[in-house]
């Protein structure tokens, strides 16, 4: 869920670009999307999904290190009998095998991220959504995320009270 604010955030400080002198006149809004996040029905669904889909991952992983354990018990077994292209080509297996457990590491992790993104991304531009219009409502220039903000002035409105109602929550 972190990953999921830190997106949020980028979205929320993306309408914060090209803020300037003039702001003094404008209405500032913060927002705390971390609690709005939590708050949303599918979150609980995609932790689910993730989960899910972590623990298909991890199933194949254990899968391809319980090949690479026994390839390798068997090559330590029968070494010493076999014949050097049968060692080599055993040996070559087990490399092999060796590099596509570390690739599957890799590409599963890039995968799950993908995946998170993949299922947030409805559920963050509903949030989106629900910021842009509450800031239009109130008359607000910009809208920042509260957790980023080093200092809030008495003038700066917290709308998150404002979004989690227009979101049903």
């Amino acid at each position: 869920m972190k990953k999921l604010t830190k997106v949020l955030v980028s979205l929320v400080l993306a309408l914060g670009i090209g803020f300037g002198a003039n702001a003094q006149s404008q209405k500032i809004g913060y927002v705390d999307s971390q609690i709005i996040i939590d708050m949303m029905p599918e979150s609980a669904k995609i932790q689910q999904d993730l989960q899910a889909y972590y623990s298909e991952l991890q199933a194949q992983l254990q899968a391809m290190a319980t090949e690479y354990q026994n390839k390798l018990r068997d090559y330590e077994a029968n070494s010493a009998t076999m014949g050097n292209i049968l060692r080599q080509s055993k040996e070559k297996e087990i490399v092999d095998l060796q590099n596509r457990i570390q690739e599957f590491q890799a590409g599963a992790e890039s995968d799950l991220a993908a995946k998170q993104d993949e299922l947030s991304k409805p559920m963050l531009d509903k949030i989106k959504k629900a910021i842009d219009d509450v800031a239009k409502t109130k008359g607000l220039a910009y809208v920042f995320e509260k957790t980023v903000i080093l200092s809030i002035g008495d003038t700066a409105i917290d709308i998150t009270a404002d979004v989690k109602a227009k979101l049903g929550l």
